[in-house]
């Protein structure tokens, strides 16, 4: 109400006017051109970090403290296999029940020392022995038969040796009766009807003869065969009966070697079938060491190959006297025998460290054994940079390995750093970058 009078109020002042201090400010506009620019420059920088520090393909970051990183160096490669073996008997015979049958008695106990062809025990099997009984009746009859076959051609070969005999008695008279007629004759105290009568009668016995030596021949040749075929027979008859009482005698049970019983834990009254395994007769006095060997050393691995053995402070020398070559669970086995006197502490079922000489010990570039060889076959490992930030893939040719070393042949320099532990996860990548330890 004031305001209006003073505007309206003729000695009043006149109002200030703001009209002369406002002003027009013009805002100065950056070039479009400059902001496209700016923003193209900007995006290229994003993209070229993102390329230099994101994972590539192939590539992957792993903490270094998990990897074992070993250093390549000259040194002396031993060839050796470090076996672990087991002490069991030189030689085991198993013992089978040939025969079956009933316990009768058990004579000696389980763990005891036999010798061989010691008693063990006594089977009684009621069906072999009446079996084998008639079966010895039978071969016995035909054993007679064949002796009277034979003693007939015995008889027969006589009987043609005597008219033999005769016929040549008689050719040797008829020659002399027809000589001295001969001579009759010819000055006439002799009639010429007579004289030819003897002339034929000399040439009957002659051709009588030639006759009985042909058929006699022929007889014997037969009869020479046929004794042959009745010996072969009678022979196997023979051998048939010596089968048959052996058969009954495999019904008493004996040592077939000298040794220690075990695993001998059949009892009076049981029934034991034809080829049951009713124990083992181990070796007295002597060992062998057995071991189970990676499948890799298959091919390297020979009978008479050396190995050594530590035992109660004292090396004693072994060498491989038998090789299984099946393959089970990735091992086969080795049998090794002691060379000289064995140590007398060892007990069978002891483990034995030994050691195997597969090779002479040369110098050579040697890397730490380890767990990478599973995963790549000794064809590459993952070398670590100058930097130390990181290891790359390389292919290498690895040579023989022991438990502690493996001889490198190609590949890798002397100082070069490897990472020696498992690759599992990393079969596929080229290049790993290590990220800071946790």
């Amino acid at each position: 109400m004031r305001l209006v009078e003073l505007r309206q109020g003729g000695g009043q002042s006149e109002a200030v006017s703001g009209g002369n201090m406002d002003r027009v400010i013009v805002r100065k506009r950056i070039d479009r051109r400059i902001l496209i620019a700016g923003g193209a420059a900007a995006l290229l920088v994003l993209l070229l970090v993102f390329w230099l520090f994101a994972p590539r393909e192939g590539t992957q970051a792993v903490a270094r403290d998990r990897l074992t990183i070993s250093t390549a160096e000259s040194g002396v490669f031993e060839d050796f296999l470090p076996l672990r073996s087991r002490v069991t008997p030189l030689v085991t015979v198993y013992l089978d029940a040939v025969e079956g049958g009933r316990v009768e008695k058990k004579i000696v106990e389980d763990g005891a020392q036999v010798v061989q062809g010691q008693m063990l025990a006594v089977l009684s099997n009621a069906e072999l022995q009446l079996s084998t009984l008639e079966k010895q009746a039978e071969v016995e009859q035909q054993l007679n038969n064949m002796r009277s076959q034979e003693l007939a051609l015995v008889q027969s070969h006589n009987s043609n040796l005597r008219d033999l005999n005769q016929a040549e008695t008689d050719l040797a008279k008829a020659r002399r009766q027809y000589e001295l007629y001969e001579s009759l004759a010819s000055k006439g105290f002799v009639a010429q009807k007579t004289f030819r009568d003897t002339k034929d009668d000399l040439q009957y016995q002659a051709q009588r003869l030639q006759i009985l030596k042909r058929s006699i021949a022929q007889t014997e040749a037969l009869q020479t065969s046929q004794l042959k075929q009745l010996r072969a027979a009678s022979s196997s008859l023979s051998m048939s009966m010596g089968v048959a009482q052996g058969s009954l005698s495999q019904l008493s049970i004996r040592a077939p070697v000298t040794g220690q019983l075990s695993g001998f834990e059949i009892q009076l009254g049981q029934s034991l079938q034809q080829g049951e395994r009713i124990g083992q007769i181990d070796s007295a006095g002597a060992d062998k060491l057995q071991a189970d060997v990676d499948e890799y050393y298959l091919g390297r691995v020979h009978v008479g190959q050396g190995a050594a053995a530590d035992i109660d402070g004292k090396t004693y020398r072994l060498r491989v006297s038998k090789v299984y070559p099946q393959v089970r669970n990735g091992q086969f086995q080795v049998d090794l025998v002691f060379v000289g006197p064995e140590p007398q502490s060892i007990q069978r079922g002891q483990t034995v460290q030994a050691k195997l000489t597969l090779g002479d010990s040369s110098r050579a570039l040697l890397i730490p054994n380890g767990a990478f060889f599973n995963d790549t076959g000794g064809n590459w490992v993952f070398v670590v940079d100058s930097s130390g930030n990181g290891a790359t893939k390389r292919q290498v040719q690895l040579g023989r390995r022991n438990n502690d070393f493996i001889e490198v042949l190609g590949g890798l320099k002397p100082g070069e750093r490897v990472i020696t532990s498992s690759y599992s996860g990393l079969v596929d990548k080229d290049r790993l970058t290590f990220a800071s330890d946790q």
